[in-house]
């Protein structure tokens, strides 16, 4: 199936109250036709709460129609679920690490980058364009008769 097609068949569901699970969305929304999935992504793990993990107040719920996801978006955005409105439209296509080919990369780690833009050291002024490190004799002894009065 193609990432374009599956994402028009996926629904975001927003405003998802604590007590609903997997289960209650696959109820409320299989009357609006075949469902492929039920996702409640899950809230990262804090130590100072409960074991119980909760999800994040929202979900995903994958048709296997198209025409089916926009039926479920049409009657239950802005409906009420167990005391929560929701807020249902079709879902996006996430931002995470597996749209990014490189992960969290610097551009600069890139072959192709270092190719297109960077230059050898020779030719950008490298070590011959910048000013010598090494201090004069008189730089040396000045700073020398400094730290031999520090001491004292």
């Amino acid at each position: 199936m193609e990432e374009g097609t599956k994402s028009k068949k996926t629904i975001f569901i927003g405003g998802v109250g604590e007590d609903v699970d997997e289960s209650v969305l696959m109820e409320t929304f299989a009357t609006f036709g075949d469902i492929i999935e039920v996702q409640l992504p899950v809230a990262a793990a804090n130590p100072t709460q409960q074991t119980e993990s909760k999800h994040r107040g929202f979900g995903f719920v994958t048709f296997a129609s198209a025409a089916d996801a926009q039926d479920a978006i049409e009657n239950m955005d802005l409906n009420e679920l167990r005391g929560k409105v929701l807020k249902v439209s079709l879902a996006r296509p996430g931002k995470g690490i597996l749209s990014q080919p490189a992960g969290n990369r610097a551009v600069w780690e890139s072959e192709e980058w270092l190719k297109q833009y960077a230059k050898p050291l020779s030719e950008s002024g490298g070590l011959h364009g910048r000013k010598s490190d090494t201090a004069t004799p008189e730089q040396e002894a000045e700073k020398e008769g400094e730290e031999d009065a520090m001491e004292e």
